[in-house]
Parts: structure tokens; C-alpha cells; sequence
């Protein structure tokens, strides 16, 4: 598992519209919840592409799968955000949307009504090998192992990667949905992947221990490097059964935590296809996550005018 300066990151996975709704306080069950709402384009494959271009990554490529309703304006927030954009239109299901419910009262912890819509019908025949020319690394989204169709993508897409000497990452992405999947059928589905990055929920259900740091550590003797993003605690760093680090997190106020974990996977990414260490890419990942978590919305800000990103950086 090599990563260098040269070359594209892939990002196969979702993309879908997120209507933000941020309330205080409990629903009130029955009747009317005061909310501030807002239309937004998500998806965390698409926010891990948007973000890895955010941090400066030189090429950013995105395959995902959406409705003819909202096509073209998914491709042009992609392209504003520097993403070379690869979408399939798919010709009955409409583009996925996910109901983001945001209690703003309850450190802005986020509660998700999903419709995949077309986002999941990704299938082999959307696969190119071609689309790996100059790439140097993939990065699956875990969403597409929870369905049919995706799921032989992510197949037919790690065979090709294998044949290229690719390295390739995975997000597991939904605690809710991997306990549905199931954890052993999960961890066959990623095998050969050489990088997991779960969050603290989803490593505690993989492996069934719930302490973070144990579980990480379990799952590196399933996955050559895990990545454990913990939040407001950071981020731990396994390999072979031991955990090698713990990166502190970078504190934030939150508004908004959507996509704070793609914000993290999207700089961690950029920053491993540098040469960095995985250590120094999960600090980088920290620093996004807390960026993203003080925006509304999955994405990262907008671009400068010459096309640069404005994150703020370490040396400025």
C-alpha cells in the first residue's frame, strides 16, 4: 500500500440532495417544529471527492449513479467544487435524497431519513476500467454494499484496482444500514481493501467491543490499515492488531455535523496521495472534520475565484 504525488484519487459512490433541517430541541410529535431548512447537495462519496479537491488534491474523479431530475445541477456543483464528475443517468429512479434532522440543541448531532433513489443502482455495466487510467488510488463509498446491484460494482471495481496495483479505501459509512448487511458479511464483502475508515459507532459494531480503540485495533487484523474517526476525540491509527497513534481532534463549535466524517476521509486521502504518513493524513482529516462540522451541509466552502480552495492552512 504505496501512495504517491502523482496520479488521480477515484471516488465510486453516492451522490444524493440533502434538505437540511435544523431545529432546537425534541420534534414535537403531532404539530409544527420551528426549523431552519435548506436544499443541499450531499452524498458522502460525493463529499469525500468535493473535500479531497478542497484540500488540494490535483485530480479528483467521482462515479455515481443519479435521476434525470437533478443531473445537471449535481454535475455543476461538482465541477465548481473541482471534481471531474462521471454521473449515469439513470432512466427510472430518481435522485437520492436524504432528510438530515439536526438538533441543534444536542451538539448538532444529525439523524437521517434516506432514500437512496438512484444513488444504489450503481451496477457493473457503469464500470469502466478505464476510468483507473492515472489513478492512483480508489476509494469506495460503503453505502454501495447495501444493495444488489452496487455491491457487484464494488466487486467488478476492486478486481480491476487488484490488476492495477491500486490502492483502494473504504468508508463503511451507516451504522444503521451495516447492522441490517450484517458484520460478517461486511468483512468478507472488503476483503482485499487496504484501508477502512469507520467511525467510532461503526467499529464498535464490526467487531462487537465497545471500546474504540480494542475495536480498531481488531479490525486492522481484518484490514491492513484503520482509520477510526472518533469525532471530538479524534482519530486512532491502527495496523497488524495495535493501535499507533491517537490524533487529537481540532476543536470546533458544531452547527452542522453532516458529512464531518467525508470531510475527514476527503483530506485524509489528499494528504496519504501526497506521500504523507497515515498519522499525518489523520490530523489533516481532524482539521477538515472540525472545519465541516462549523458549515451547514456536507460540503466544504466554495472556491476562489483562480479556482484554489480558501481552507485555511497550516502554514499561512
Amino acid at each position: 500500500m504505496t501512495a504517491g504525488p502523482q496520479g488521480a484519487l477515484l471516488v465510486v459512490g453516492d451522490v444524493v440532495t440533502d434538505v437540511v433541517a435544523r431545529h432546537r430541541g425534541p420534534l414535537a410529535s403531532g404539530t409544527d417544529t420551528a426549523a431552519t431548512i435548506r436544499t443541499v447537495p450531499g452524498g458522502a462519496g460525493a463529499n469525500v471527492a468535493c473535500w479531497a479537491a478542497h484540500w488540494d488534491c490535483p485530480e479528483v474523479r467521482l462515479l455515481g449513479r443519479v435521476g434525470a431530475d437533478a443531473s445537471a445541477w449535481h454535475d455543476q456543483e461538482l465541477v465548481d467544487s473541482g471534481v471531474r464528475p462521471h454521473l449515469v443517468v439513470d432512466p427510472q429512479a430518481p435522485t437520492g435524497t436524504v432528510i438530515c434532522l439536526v438538533d441543534t440543541e444536542a451538539a448538532a448531532q444529525r439523524t437521517f431519513l434516506t432514500d437512496s433513489g438512484a444513488s444504489l443502482r450503481l451496477e457493473p455495466g457503469d464500470w469502466s476500467a478505464a476510468l483507473l487510467d492515472g489513478v492512483a488510488w480508489l476509494h469506495l463509498s460503503g453505502y454501495l454494499l447495501f444493495s444488489e446491484p452496487s455491491r457487484a460494482l464494488v466487486a467488478v471495481a476492486l478486481e480491476s484496482a487488484r490488476a492495477r496495483g491500486v490502492p483502494v479505501s473504504m468508508d463503511p459509512a451507516s451504522a444503521g444500514f451495516l447492522a441490517q448487511l450484517g458484520v460478517d458479511r461486511f468483512l468478507a464483502l472488503v476483503e482485499g481493501v487496504d484501508v477502512l475508515l469507520p467511525s467510532r459507532d461503526e467499529a464498535c459494531l464490526l467487531t462487537g467491543l465497545p471500546d474504540a480503540a480494542d475495536a480498531a485495533a481488531k479490525l486492522s487484523r481484518h484490514v491492513p490499515l484503520v482509520i477510526a474517526k472518533q469525532g471530538e476525540r479524534g482519530a486512532l491509527v491502527a495496523r497488524s492488531g495495535t493501535v499507533s497513534a491517537h490524533v487529537p481532534a481540532t476543536p470546533a463549535t458544531p452547527t452542522d455535523t453532516t458529512g464531518a466524517g467525508d470531510a475527514f476521509t476527503g483530506a485524509f486521502l489528499a494528504t496519504l496521495l501526497t506521500g504523507a504518513g497515515p498519522e499525518d493524513a489523520a490530523a489533516e482529516g481532524c482539521r477538515a472534520g472540525a472545519l465541516a462540522v462549523e458549515r451547514v451541509g456536507g460540503r466544504p466552502p466554495g472556491r476562489n475565484a483562480d479556482g484554489a480552495s480558501d481552507r485555511p492552512r497550516v502554514h499561512d
